[in-house]
């Protein structure tokens, strides 16, 4: 199989020996869980369980009331361990906003105890897809690379033939596929086969993993060994190579656009942890419940991968890896697109795939940023082949009407110009922030747009309300002044006969 290569990308120290060289371990069970009623793109789910209600694991405790769920761009949220719901309220979540968001928190009773009401499919190839990808949806289950799109949205099998699972975790620090590809393959693979029923059979499976993860790739080839149909194949060790356009251009040559969708190249990709979600929900019956996290950075003593509970806080799980004395910043996901977070107090949610912990002393040693020198190496690197320098300008001096003739929201926010800044210009926080102006301007645009729309319909509105009084007036008053008219035809007319008959 040949290898295409896209424009840019950077070779960022990966620091995957940190925490790649051990076993996954299972985090203990939390006091408290929490779990947003939003995990994922798309609707929002509400809530269907009250305040001292006694919850089982894998209980759905929140969903967005379709009668099929999965006809919507939802996932349910269900409950990760047995306990008692103690409230519903809002509470901090991670989410870049930083606003609060309505959760669901329960006190778990450490027994752990199980519904007994969702039934493994094991014979799943005698079953209609329909009714599998129905499953997926009722599961829970979103995108677990970190995107969170619902997953049984994307299994529609119209001119479906190539399936992607995408293996490649190229963001520095996070181990947490490497690991899952090295220990659970088959389900991965399982997983990848229930996958291609869904989607009616698509004829090419292609696993892909980065050159970097020779332990992964040995399992899954291994695991495959007897499958037909499903190559796994090392691509590559370079960022954003795990990014979905990237990773399909890599694989097959085609260039998706921004304005497109994968499926319309005949194309579906998921994420490795996705396929093994897949198989635990068909082949398990067990829905969407928890997600391997890397737990990682010089902040930590024993950097490691976990399985963690949906909803379990993020200071308990970091505990477990020991927190050293001057750790600093906290990061979700990896080094280069991961998002700061204010505090531990946060909890995991389906999209956590790494919680990477900084020390003060790597956090001081970011250096003020420089005059940009205009040397076009963030336009070398760029894997989109924009002009990161200009949307930069254009930022900078707040003209955000330029800026999106530079093609601003085809960035991808990988962070590859602001790595090979040799000015160290947070250039990616300059995109976030003219994206979010942008966003408001078009909103108030909007807002504006409809308050005259409805002005101008309002003054249309009293417009015509007096044309049609005047017009009811006009025509009011000639009915009057005809029926006056009648009156003094027969009073002439009256007048007239009694001249006549005093003549007679």
């Amino acid at each position: 199989m040949n290898l295409w290569k896209f424009h840019g990308g950077v070779h960022p120290n990966g620091h995957k020996n940190l925490s790649n060289q051990t076993n996954i371990i299972d985090a203990p069970i939390p006091r408290f869980l929490v779990l947003p009623l939003l995990q994922h793109i798309g609707e929002p789910t509400e809530p269907i369980v009250r305040v001292g209600e006694k919850v089982l694991k894998g209980q759905i405790i929140a969903h967005c009331h379709a009668e099929d769920c999965s006809l919507m761009m939802s996932a349910p949220v269900h409950a990760s361990s047995s306990g008692t719901v103690v409230a519903i309220e809002k509470r901090n979540v991670p989410h870049p906003s930083g606003l609060m968001a309505t959760c669901i928190v329960i006190e778990t009773d450490g027994k752990d105890e199980k519904i007994g009401n969702c039934q493994p499919i094991p014979n799943y190839l005698e079953h209609d897809p329909s009714r599998i990808r129905r499953r997926i949806a009722r599961a829970g289950i979103v995108g677990l690379g970190g995107a969170g799109f619902p997953s049984h949205f994307k299994l529609k099998p119209e001119g479906i033939d190539t399936l992607i699972l995408n293996g490649a975790e190229c963001e520095p620090y996070i181990t947490c596929d490497d690991r899952l590809m090295q220990e659970k393959s088959a389900d991965i693979i399982e997983g990848a086969l229930i996958l291609k029923h869904v989607l009616g059979g698509a004829k090419h499976c292609i696993i892909a993993v980065e050159d970097n993860k020779p332990e992964a790739y040995q399992s899954l080839c291994e695991a495959t060994a007897n499958e037909e149909g499903i190559e796994v194949k090392q691509v590559p060790t370079r960022y954003p190579t795990g990014g979905e356009r990237q990773l399909i251009q890599v694989l097959t040559g085609k260039e998706i656009g921004r304005s497109e969708l994968p499926a319309q190249h005949g194309i579906v990709m998921h994420n490795v942890e996705t396929a093994r979600a897949v198989y635990r929900a068909v082949i398990e019956g067990r829905p969407l419940l928890s997600r391997i996290v890397t737990v990682t950075g010089s902040g930590v003593e024993q950097p490691q991968n976990f399985e963690v509970m949906l909803g379990s806080p993020m200071s308990s799980v970091i505990e477990q890896c020991g927190l050293k004395p001057n750790a600093g910043r906290l990061i979700m996901g990896g080094a280069m697109m991961g998002m700061a977070l204010p505090n531990a107090d946060l909890p995991v949610v389906k999209t956590t795939n790494c919680l990477l912990v900084s020390t003060e002393d790597d956090v001081e040693s970011n250096t003020n940023p420089m005059p940009c020198i205009r040397c076009g190496a963030c336009a070398e690197a760029c894997p989109i082949n924009l002009l990161p320098q200009q949307l930069y300008w254009y930022a900078h001096s707040k003209d955000f009407t330029k800026i999106q003739d530079y093609n601003l929201f085809d960035c991808i926010d990988c962070g590859c110009c602001s790595y090979v800044c040799p000015s160290q210009i947070p250039l990616v926080s300059y995109f976030r922030y003219a994206k979010s102006e942008v966003r408001t301007l078009q909103s108030d645009k909007q807002k504006a747009d409809i308050a005259r729309q409805r002005h101008e319909f309002r003054e249309f509105r009293v417009q015509r309300e007096k044309e049609e009084k005047a017009a009811r007036h006009k025509k009011k008053a000639q009915a009057a002044n005809k029926k006056n008219a009648i009156s003094e035809a027969v009073e002439r007319a009256k007048a007239k006969k009694q001249t006549a008959e005093k003549v007679d």
